[in-house]
């Protein structure tokens, strides 16, 4: 893997045209694909803090505060994310990828005044029973050291040899969105688990797609305006998958060194109403009929 050093972040609206552009010449098959055997690196980061804290106010962490958001390196290593998944050498189409699950590991407190080079990365691409699933690593170093890393999941969906003889609700979910949709399905709270108590509610407006994007730069059509998102298969624009992680550990709270993890389970229509529920460690976010969006854990480092 050779490393290429950037001097500034990319701009997210090109790569996601060039993306789009490039998917329809994409044609994924099962193993037959190889990850791109680059590593970008962006160093000299200094937050923005206007933007951070509009970041704050949309999740609902608190503004002001000394060290970052959990989430917030996500943001500013996603443009390079975008970067690598746009590109030519990226064997997967940019239109239909479905961002499954992300974990998060913090090593210390992130001040929002420090310098940081991000580095990401895809590890690697493994057959998935829907298709092939790419892994995306951000690494986050503050003084030399590595503070933060992340690993995100994205499957582009494909006949395989478990799906070509088989009709299910996920095969029926829309396959041409952008990236950051959703896996499948929803699991209800009596599937092999016991349902969290609830602990908040939350009304969440039709603009809360633009309000987020224009916090963290993601702009994505499905996220934005009814007519953008029924472009794509969906009647109403869907809530950020990561701003439904951001909100959900603003609300639980996480120590400064901590292991998270998420896992995306159906879209939030906007506007609409979710439930936040917790205990322990665990939390998830439901909306109506008890339907499970986002399920994850938070757990301290040793």
């Amino acid at each position: 893997m050779h490393t290429q050093t950037l001097a500034a972040s990319p701009a997210l609206t090109p790569l996601l045209a060039r993306g789009a552009l490039l998917s329809p010449f994409k044609r994924p098959r099962r193993g037959g694909a190889v990850a791109p055997p680059t590593r970008l690196a962006l160093p000299g980061v200094r937050i923005d803090l206007a933007k951070l804290a509009a970041y704050e106010r949309v999740c609902g962490y608190g503004v002001g505060a000394d060290a970052l958001p959990v989430t917030y390196p996500h943001v500013l290593g996603f443009p390079l994310a975008m970067r690598l998944m746009s590109a030519r050498t990226f064997p997967l189409p940019l239109l239909g990828l479905v961002h499954t699950t992300v974990e998060i590991v913090q090593r210390e407190a992130l001040p929002a005044t420090g310098e940081y080079e991000l580095h990401v990365y895809v590890e690697g691409l493994a057959p998935h029973r829907r298709g092939t699933e790419a892994t995306l690593v951000t690494e986050v170093r503050g003084g030399g050291s590595l503070v933060w890393e992340s690993r995100s999941t994205y499957l582009a969906r494909h006949r395989t040899s478990q799906t070509s003889h088989r009709t299910s609700q996920t095969s029926q979910t829309p396959q041409t969105s952008p990236t950051k949709a959703y896996a499948g399905p929803p699991s209800p709270p009596g599937e092999g688990r016991k349902a969290l108590p609830v602990m908040a509610e939350w009304r969440l407006g039709g603009d809360l797609g633009q309000r987020y994007g224009a916090a963290s730069g993601d702009r994505n059509p499905i996220h934005l305006y009814p007519l953008t998102a029924r472009l794509f298969g969906f009647r109403r624009p869907i809530a950020h998958g990561m701003w439904s992680v951001a909100r959900c550990l603003a609300e639980h709270g996480v120590p400064e060194a901590v292991y998270v993890k998420a896992e995306f389970r159906a879209p939030v229509l906007l506007p609409g109403v979710v439930t936040y529920a917790a205990k322990g460690g665990a939390f998830e976010l439901r909306g109506e009929g008890e339907r499970v969006h986002l399920t994850g854990e938070v757990r301290p480092l040793a």
